[in-house]
């Protein structure tokens, strides 16, 4: 069994383009089925979230690749998973 704190350490990386996507801020479960649906990655590169609008990545389950101790391989294809905090808008 995995604790979900355990996954919230492991740094997630992108094996289409070798890019540290992250870590793990939160998990999607389907109540129905028990099962995760998809993980969601906190964007670097943002001091706290203090400077700019801070988006999250969601990966659907079926795209994570290999959990290891201490990285998570994902294919991610770009942009089509990207949400921004606060249901804003993209331009």
């Amino acid at each position: 069994m995995v604790r979900i704190s355990e996954f919230q350490i492991k740094d997630v990386v992108n094996i289409s383009d070798g890019k540290k996507l992250g870590n793990i801020s939160d998990i999607e479960i389907n109540l129905d089925s028990g099962r995760i649906e998809s993980i969601i990655i906190s964007a670097t590169g943002k001091l706290l979230g203090f400077f700019g609008k801070e988006d999250e990545v969601v990966i659907p389950w079926n795209q994570i690749i290999k959990i290891g101790e201490d990285v998570i391989l994902v294919r991610h294809s770009g942009s089509q998973y990207t949400q921004q905090q606060l249901g804003t808008p993209k331009d």
